[in-house]
C-alpha cells in the first residue's frame, strides 16, 4: 500500500464548554468534580412542565469565539430540539441549533511544510451538554456490569465549531486544536482542558485517490480526549481507509472509537445523518436575535488575539518568532513576560531567553495557562539587569535563581546577603590568572603549540579559584594575553 496515493479529507467538530458559573437554561452551577447528581434541578433533569430560560453568558462568550475566528455572527438564530434516546440524556432530546447556528464562517490558520493557510469554519453553534454514563466506579455496592449516569453535566453550555474537511493530515489537525484551544482561552469562553472534557473532539475522516474530486465514505472518530491522540487517530484511520481501499473492499460509512491502549480504532455504530435525530424548532425557546448594540460591546471587551500578540512581541521586543508562540500560549503567561520587559526594556530579548531557558521548564502545563510563574516579574528584570551591568555572571545567575525562588527576596538583597558580587577589578583577576598559568605550565605550553582547546580549560580553572565570582569576559581576555606572551 502506497499511503502517497491517496488523499486524506478531514474535518472537525469540536465541542467547546463555556465558562459560564450556570447552565444553558437553569440556574444549577457549573462545577466539575462535584457528587454526582447534586448540580441538578428539574429542568437539566427533563421534569415534565418546566420551562427553560436562556443563559445570555452563554450567547456573549460564544460570540466572543465567533469573533476571533472571523465568523460572521447572525442577527437571528433559532434552537432546534435534537431527538435521540440516551441514558445521560433525561430529556429524550438536546437543546441544540442546526439549520440557523449562531455564526457562520470563520477560519482557523494552521502551519503547514507549504507555509500558513487557513481552514475554513462552517458554523459555530449553541447546545446544552449531556450527562455522563459512568462504567467505572469505586462503590463496592454496585452490580458487576451496571453503568450509573451522572447528570452534573447535564444542561452545561457548549458551543460545536464545525471545520470545513479542508485539514489534510493528522499534525494539520493536532495544529489546528493547537490555535483553536489557544484562541478559546485568549477571549476567556472556556478553559480547554481536554482532561475534564471542556474541549471534546470528533474527527470526520475520509480518503480518496490523489486527483479524485469526489469524497471519499466519511467515517466519525469519537473518543478523542488529547490533542496527540486527536493526530494519532487520524492518522490510523487515514492508514485503516487506504488499506481497505487497496485490497478492494469498501469503506464503511459509521462512528468507530479510538482505543489508544492499542493504537486503533472499532466500529461503535452506524453514522447517522440528521434526519435520524427529527430535528425541529424548540417550542419552548423563541428566535435568538443579537441586535447591533450587543454585538458591539463584545467586540470592544475582546483583548489582543494571540496571533497579533505574537507578530507584536516580534516586532516590539526583537523576538524570534518561535519564542513569542512560546510566549503567547496563554494570556496570563504573555502578560507575565511584558511586565517583566516593561522592568528592564534595555533588554527584553535576555528577559524572554531567562523567561524559557529557566523557569518555564520548573512548572507544569497548568501553571504556564495561569501564567503561574514561580518568581515575580520584577525580581527576573532586575536579575538579568545586574547580569547586564556585571554586577554578577550568568553563572552565578543560575545559582541565584532557586534561592530567589525559595525566598521571595529582592535579587540586589540576595547578592548582598551571599556574597556574590562579580569581581571585575582586573588587578585582582590578573593576579589568579598569574597564579593559574604559573602552576600548569605543560597545558600552558599545550596552548601555545596549537592546542588552542585548552583556554577553556584555563578559563574553568581560573573561575573556580575565583569562587565562580570572576567576570568571564575579562577571564577570556587576560587569560589570551597572559598565555600568548610565553
Amino acid at each position: 500500500m502506497a499511503l502517497s496515493d491517496y488523499e486524506p479529507v478531514i474535518g472537525l467538530e469540536v465541542h467547546c464548554q463555556l465558562k459560564t458559573r450556570t447552565k444553558s437554561f437553569c440556574a444549577c452551577p457549573v462545577v466539575f468534580g462535584a457528587p454526582p447528581n447534586s448540580a441538578v434541578c428539574p429542568v437539566c433533569l427533563g421534569y415534565p412542565g418546566v420551562l427553560p430560560v436562556l443563559n445570555r453568558e452563554m450567547v456573549t462568550l460564544a460570540m466572543r469565539v465567533a469573533l476571533a475566528t472571523g465568523s460572521e455572527i447572525q442577527e437571528r438564530s433559532v434552537f432546534a430540539r435534537k431527538n435521540y434516546f440516551y441514558p445521560d440524556l433525561p430529556k429524550g432530546y438536546q437543546i441544540s441549533q442546526l439549520d440557523r447556528p449562531l455564526a457562520v464562517g470563520g477560519h482557523v490558520p494552521v502551519r503547514t511544510s507549504g507555509g500558513e493557510r487557513p481552514i475554513r469554519l462552517s458554523r459555530i453553534h449553541l447546545e446544552e451538554d449531556a450527562g455522563k454514563l459512568m462504567h467505572e466506579f469505586p462503590w463496592d455496592d454496585v452490580p458487576t456490569g451496571a453503568s450509573l449516569v451522572d447528570l452534573n453535566r447535564a444542561g452545561t453550555p457548549l458551543i460545536e465549531i464545525v471545520s470545513e474537511p479542508e485539514i489534510r493530515s493528522g499534525d494539520e489537525a493536532w495544529d489546528y486544536l493547537n490555535r483553536l484551544r489557544r484562541i478559546v482561552r485568549y477571549v476567556d469562553a472556556s478553559d480547554g482542558n481536554m482532561e475534564e472534557g471542556s474541549l471534546r473532539c470528533d474527527a470526520n475522516v475520509s480518503v480518496r485517490r490523489k486527483g479524485a474530486v469526489p469524497l471519499g465514505t466519511k467515517v466519525e472518530v469519537k473518543n478523542l480526549n488529547s490533542i496527540n491522540h486527536v493526530r494519532k487517530a487520524i492518522e490510523h484511520e487515514v492508514e485503516r481507509q487506504a488499506g481497505t481501499l487497496d485490497r478492494g473492499g469498501a469503506v464503511v460509512q459509521e462512528t468507530r472509537l479510538w482505543h489508544p491502549e492499542t493504537g486503533t480504532t472499532r466500529p461503535m455504530r452506524s453514522k447517522e445523518e440528521a434526519m435520524d435525530y427529527r430535528y425541529f424548532p424548540d417550542p419552548d425557546l423563541g428566535t435568538l436575535e443579537v441586535d447591533g448594540e450587543w454585538k458591539q460591546g463584545v467586540a470592544e471587551s475582546m483583548p489582543e488575539l494571540p496571533d497579533a500578540r505574537v507578530a507584536r512581541l516580534v516586532l516590539q521586543y526583537g523576538l524570534p518568532l518561535a519564542d513569542a508562540d512560546t510566549i503567547c500560549l496563554s494570556r496570563p503567561l504573555a502578560d507575565w513576560f511584558e511586565a517583566a520587559a516593561l522592568a528592564h526594556p534595555s533588554n527584553p530579548k535576555g528577559v524572554a531567553n531567562w523567561l524559557l531557558s529557566e523557569l518555564l521548564s520548573r512548572i507544569g502545563d497548568a501553571d504556564r495557562q495561569a501564567g503561574r510563574v514561580p518568581l515575580a516579574p520584577a525580581a527576573l528584570a532586575r536579575l538579568v539587569a545586574r547580569i547586564d551591568d556585571g554586577t554578577i555572571s550568568g553563572k552565578i545567575g543560575k545559582e541565584l535563581l532557586p534561592l530567589l525562588i525559595d525566598s521571595g527576596k529582592d535579587p540586589d538583597e540576595l547578592i548582598r546577603e551571599k556574597g556574590l558580587v562579580q569581581v571585575t577589578d582586573e588587578g585582582e583577576i590578573r593576579g589568579v590568572v598569574e597564579g593559574v598559568v604559573g602552576a600548569n605550565p605543560q597545558q600552558a605550553a599545550a596552548f601555545r603549540a596549537g592546542k588552542t582547546q585548552a583556554l577553556g580549560w584555563f578559563v574553568g580553572q581560573v573561575m573556580k579559584a575565583s569562587g565562580g565570582k570572576a567576570n568571564p569576559a575579562i577571564v577570556n581576555r587576560l587569560l589570551k594575553e597572559r598565555l600568548e606572551q610565553g
